[in-house]
């Protein structure tokens, strides 16, 4: 697989573009919710500092003014009070009809009757229209009206704050509709642009649903931005690696292939070779023993001959034992589909604990009742087969242990001694312990051969009583002795 960097194409070109774009969009509407928002709030604290600026300064001005009104009309009323004639109370009506209006006040003239006598016009200034009762009951200044007495006249003065409420309020209002355009601007602006903004994630979602399918090949491009770059440089590492981790499944799968192939090509032989043993040199043997009893037999008067005859039973005795024992070499005990691991293994061990009785052989048989799959059962009995002839051949040991243990899905064989270690035979450079490697890499498990602190050798395999889905790089490990 060779890595060829692409820049993929975006949205149409996959099949679950509409997820990807629904997906998109959602982010896009949320930052841009989000910018919209923090402008709104921002513009809200502005539009609150500002009211209260015109509050303040719609008090002020209402306050001034009617301290003036206030003042003058506390001087004309003074004046008709204490009876001047220049301030006669005719004079003072006909003066207040003259004045018309005062600024931002409602004037009232009463007799002692109470009949209205003077009412100040109406303001011209946008006339038919105010600001909403809540909007005034939340802004008027709250200034009490002041009541004088002229003589028999009473006259009340009304703060009147109504037409510069109206005008905060159209002011407010022109204010709130661009405000609430610019958000509106804001908002569609910022859609668009994260929109454009986001756009280079589309590739890296296609990267990524195509490395999901499998196709570890796909790269993506490493200009643009400092932050898609960095990006671009993590996913092309990933998908190296991904890459590299395949190709060596791919290679350890083959290699177990390899070697399961190799393992039963070797199995058939040993089975031929076995069977050729049996019947064709093992009946030649029985002959040649027959003859040579029967000659035995019929050459008592000939001592020569009587003797060589004996001698030529006595080795083909001898040769059919080694015959045996090569078979149960080829062909171990364990086929029988009623016969647990255990029961094979002890029978095997037996057998050849009666051949090297110089050496202390100890077992721990814990596979299981059950008879285990016939993989398992022939990779195991072959594992002891190797590793008790390496005993013998090169260890120089006079203990030996033999260990199964079966936890959950999981069967170990240990097998130890406390001899010098396993010395391949000059010109077969580990044979053995490649043929052991390569039982154990085909049923996917994983092999140990150590050396302990104490001397000796110790081999211990685990083999999985289940087979896995995958195997993993590094499953099997081989540390040869010191």
């Amino acid at each position: 697989m060779n890595a060829a960097t692409c820049t993929l194409p975006s949205g149409p070109d996959t099949d679950d573009t509409p997820t990807r774009a629904r997906k998109g969009q959602s982010l896009r509407l949320r930052v841009s919710l989000v910018l919209t928002a923090l402008a709104a709030t921002f513009v809200l604290a502005s539009a609150a500092l500002w009211v209260r600026d015109a509050r303040i300064a719609i008090t002020e001005e209402i306050t001034a003014a009617h301290r003036v009104a206030a003042q003058w009309l506390a001087v004309s009323a003074q004046g008709t009070a204490s009876g001047d004639p220049a301030w006669t109370e005719t004079r003072l009506i006909a003066h207040l009809n003259a004045v018309g209006r005062i600024r931002a006040h409602q004037l009232e003239a009463r007799d002692n009757n109470g009949r209205l006598l003077y009412a100040s016009p109406p303001s011209s200034y946008k006339a038919g229209r105010d600001a909403p009762a809540w909007f005034t009951h939340w802004m008027e200044p709250g200034i009490p009206a002041m009541t004088l007495h002229a003589g028999s006249l009473t006259l009340h003065l009304q703060p009147d704050p109504s037409r510069a409420l109206v005008d905060l309020w159209d002011d407010v209002s022109a204010a709130a509709a661009r405000a609430l355009l610019a958000l509106v601007g804001l908002f569609i602006g910022s859609w668009f642009a994260i929109h454009h903004a986001l756009k280079p994630l589309e590739n890296v979602m296609a990267a990524l649903d195509r490395t999901g399918q499998g196709n570890f090949d796909t790269r993506l491009p490493t200009d643009g931005p400092a932050e898609l770059a960095r990006l671009g440089h993590a996913f092309n590492g990933m998908a190296q690696r991904l890459n590299e981790a395949v190709v060596e499944n791919v290679r350890l799968t083959h290699e177990q292939a390899v070697a399961r192939a190799i393992t039963e090509r070797l199995e058939a032989d040993r089975l031929a070779i076995a069977r050729d043993l049996h019947d064709e040199l093992g009946q030649s043997i029985t002959a040649v023993a027959a003859l040579a009893g029967a000659i035995v037999q019929r050459s008592a008067d000939t001592p020569q001959i009587h003797q060589s005859a004996e001698v030529i039973r006595d080795v083909a005795s001898r040769m059919q034992g080694d015959v045996r024992a090569l078979l149960t070499r080829l062909r171990p005990p364990g086929s029988s589909p009623r016969e647990t691991l255990d029961d094979a293994v002890r029978s095997y061990l037996t057998s050849w604990s009666r051949h090297h009785a110089d050496i202390e052989l100890s077992t721990e048989l814990f596979a299981g009742p059950q008879p285990l799959p016939d993989d398992i059962t022939l990779a195991t009995l072959r594992i002891v087969q190797e590793s008790c002839t390496n005993i013998v051949r090169h260890a120089m040991a006079s203990r030996a242990r033999v260990r199964l243990l079966r936890e959950g899905a999981t069967l170990t064989i240990d097998i130890s001694d406390n001899g010098r270690g396993i010395l391949p035979a000059p010109g077969q450079p580990g044979f053995g312990l490649s043929g052991m490697r390569e039982r154990v890499v085909g049923l996917s498990g994983s092999l140990d051969i150590s050396s302990p602190p104490g001397g000796g050798t110790r081999i211990r395999a685990r083999l999985p009583l289940t087979p896995p889905d995958t195997v993993a790089p590094g499953d099997t490990t081989e540390s040869q002795p010191s």
